[in-house]
């Protein structure tokens, strides 16, 4: 018998949206991004994690990892909106 040791799909997915908030973050800093666009990407990654977070059968910490990520991605267009 084997054990599984693979995260399962509700790890992946907050690690996938942090590596989607990081790439992007990155871009806008290295200016290899429009302003325009970025902020558009954001929008839906932060409409996204607040679908994730509204949903009743998250787990609590599941919970928690969504909201300081949508925080994360709200930084980034509030820098942006200074822009």
């Amino acid at each position: 018998m084997t054990t599984d040791k693979r995260p399962d799909d509700g790890e992946q997915k907050l690690e996938h949206l942090e590596a989607a908030v990081n790439h992007l973050h990155e871009s806008i800093e290295s200016q290899s991004i429009a302003v325009g666009a970025a902020k558009g990407i954001l929008f839906s990654l932060i409409e996204t994690l607040g679908a994730l977070i509204g949903d009743p059968d998250l787990p609590e910490h599941a919970r928690s990892g969504y909201e300081a990520l949508r925080d994360k991605a709200r930084e980034l267009r509030g820098s942006l909106d200074k822009r």
